[in-house]
């Protein structure tokens, strides 16, 4: 994979592929820059080295896409300098103007997704995108899991290179895959066990312990029929490969118990096996984090990935901080986290720099640590 260093960018038109897909509010207001604030280092690098920077990305509000011009408005704010908003990312116009810029100038197409090429990876597109750069960067790694025109149809017509932030990713998530210190942690939380089961499978191989949160360890004791009484609307056929006698599997015995519809302002500290049928587990309980805690004292690499329990509410944040001061007091581990949720959790509980890289991906990093190969990455290869 080539990287920034290895091309001389001076004049050069280049064309970045960014992820700005970022948290907004119902008034188009930017809530969430994480992902625009990653992409600085790679744009500052460019600018010095006097290219001509064409930013492109996709922006999507609850599923529909929306403009890119509340995003240059907040690059123009980080990086102290003008930013082009360009009102298309095809066709005369946007030739026209990326045309007209010059060394050290830097623009952003609008929404690649306005074109249903985009997503369908459509060579025509492709090559129009193409025509408007000499060079082409992907910066996107959180996006270097889909097959997207702007992902891997460009680099069949442009010199391509990856950006820090897509090099970083990827020797991060390596690092963990090949090379962890040991013992090795990996803490999986969240809810949906379609999205992460094949990451839990293929990294359980590689770590020494695995710690499940509430929700996700309780779907996997009811699917293994071992949280008996419950049912699962859908049942995951990959969990029953996890095999629940191997010692380094740590699903949660105690958590936070509340009425599914969290009325009455009800909630009970319990064993797992003693939830009643009109109780959810909201987060894991004093002894699980006792046990959990424990194991994370001694790590010498640490993936962390979705929350313990609800952490959004204040009645199940316990969990997650106190997970989170554990690993924020073990200084001498690895540690790596990434997911929209987890980062969000991170940030709330001011753990950012307990961390050693956070990953802006979420589908594709759990899709690098599943051992699968992103188009993305294998594009630029």
């Amino acid at each position: 994979m080539r990287t920034l260093n290895d091309f001389d960018f001076e004049n050069k038109k280049t064309l970045v592929r960014c992820d700005f897909n970022v948290g907004m509010n119902d008034k188009g207001g930017i809530t969430d820059d994480f992902r625009i604030v990653k992409s600085i280092p790679t744009i500052k690098h460019l600018l010095e080295r006097k290219a001509i920077v064409i930013l492109m990305s996709h922006l999507e509000k609850k599923d529909k896409c929306v403009s890119l011009k509340a995003v240059a408005e907040r690059l123009e704010n980080i990086l102290g300098q003008k930013v082009k908003f360009i009102s298309s990312c095809v066709g005369s116009s946007a030739a026209k103007e990326t045309n007209k810029l010059k060394s050290g100038e830097v623009a952003l197409l609008e929404n690649l997704r306005f074109e249903a090429g985009e997503k369908a990876n459509d060579d025509g597109f492709a090559r129009e995108l193409a025509k408007l750069g000499e060079v082409y960067v992907n910066e996107a790694f959180a996006c270097s899991h889909r097959a997207h025109a702007s992902i891997v149809g460009i680099p069949k017509y442009l010199p391509s290179y990856a950006g820090l932030l897509m090099e970083s990713e990827v020797l991060n998530l390596e690092k963990i895959l090949k090379n962890p210190e040991r013992p090795f942690i990996v803490i999986i939380g969240g809810t949906k066990v379609e999205t992460k089961i094949k990451t839990i499978l293929n990294i359980s191989q590689i770590a020494d312990h695995i710690l499940f949160g509430s929700k996700i360890g309780e779907i996997i004791l009811i699917q293994k029929e071992i949280m008996l009484g419950r049912e699962l609307a859908v049942k995951e056929k990959l969990v029953e490969k996890i095999d629940l006698t191997n010692s380094k599997i740590h699903l949660p015995v105690d958590g936070m118990m509340a009425l599914k519809d969290l009325s009455e302002g009800y909630s009970r500290k319990a064993g797992i096996g003693t939830i009643r049928k009109e109780e959810e587990v909201y987060d894991i309980g004093p002894e699980t984090i006792k046990v959990f805690k424990e194991i994370i004292k001694g790590a010498k690499t640490i993936f962390f990935n979705g929350p313990m329990g609800m952490f959004e509410n204040r009645e199940f944040v316990n969990g997650t901080k106190e997970i989170l001061d554990a690993i924020a007091k073990n200084r001498s581990a690895f540690k790596v986290a990434g997911g929209g949720e987890t980062v969000e959790a991170i940030n709330k509980f001011h753990a950012a720099e307990s961390f050693n890289f956070l990953s802006t991906g979420g589908g594709a990093m759990l899709e690098f640590l599943s051992g699968d190969k992103l188009p993305g990455v294998e594009a630029l290869n």
